[in-house]
């Protein structure tokens, strides 16, 4: 399964099975905490800011509005200013990253992120939280520190590794769908045999709430 350059890789090992006889079937799982869809907290970027065992429910519970984004490069400012932004709204932005970079193992470093400047609006905004359709809301070859810490620093939680392609985007934010977002099975780890499934990022699907239940870490 794809993740960041440098970061753990997804290993499944069985440790029991039914077909071997033992008594109860039985896997370890071995990842880093920012594998797949994932929320960020504060502490992530900063120091002394609170862990995701703190995280509040009602940031991510509840309506939320897919934006998409048409810049193939980056969420910028002159883009978000067309959409009405709203104090505490929910923003999952759908980028081209849903369309390209979950079809194979191979991290792509040019997806869309969120630029400085734009977490800095949205920041003046007082949003609740953002989610990206790729597994950081800042840019690899620059800015992704920056780009965090203004977030977090606002108080925005943030979700990443999103898959918005069967998302429909709404541009105004008076009755936006509810969503959500449930952790998917984990696949595409190294498994004993050496074998790989395909990857597979979490959905999120219109008509559904906004929930998260993804462990601290």
């Amino acid at each position: 399964m794809v993740h960041w350059p440098g970061d753990p890789s997804i290993t499944i090992d069985r440790v029991k099975d039914l077909s071997r006889g033992d008594d109860c079937t039985l896997s370890h799982l071995d990842m880093g905490a920012h594998t797949g869809t994932h929320v960020d907290a504060p502490s992530h970027y900063l120091r002394r800011a609170p862990t995701l065992d703190r995280f509040p429910l009602d940031a991510a519970v509840g309506r939320a509005r897919v934006l998409q984004v048409r810049n193939p490069k980056a969420v910028t400012v002159e883009e978000l200013r067309g959409y009405r932004i709203r104090r505490d709204e929910r923003l999952l932005f759908k980028t081209r990253n849903s369309a390209r970079c979950w079809k194979g193992d191979a991290f792509v470093k040019d997806f869309v992120f969120i630029e400085v400047a734009a977490a800095q609006f949205l920041a003046a905004r007082s949003v609740r939280l953002v989610g990206i359709d790729y597994l950081s809301v800042g840019g690899f070859f620059g800015g992704g520190k920056e780009t965090h810490e203004v977030l977090l620093g606002a108080g925005i939680w943030i979700v990443e590794g999103l898959d918005l392609s069967r998302a429909r985007p709404l541009a105004r934010a008076p009755r936006p769908g509810r969503l959500r977002l449930p952790p998917a099975p984990p696949r595409g780890g190294r498994r004993r045999s050496g074998a790989r499934d395909p990857p597979r990022a979490p959905e999120v699907k219109p008509g559904l709430r906004l929930d998260s239940d993804l462990p601290p870490g």
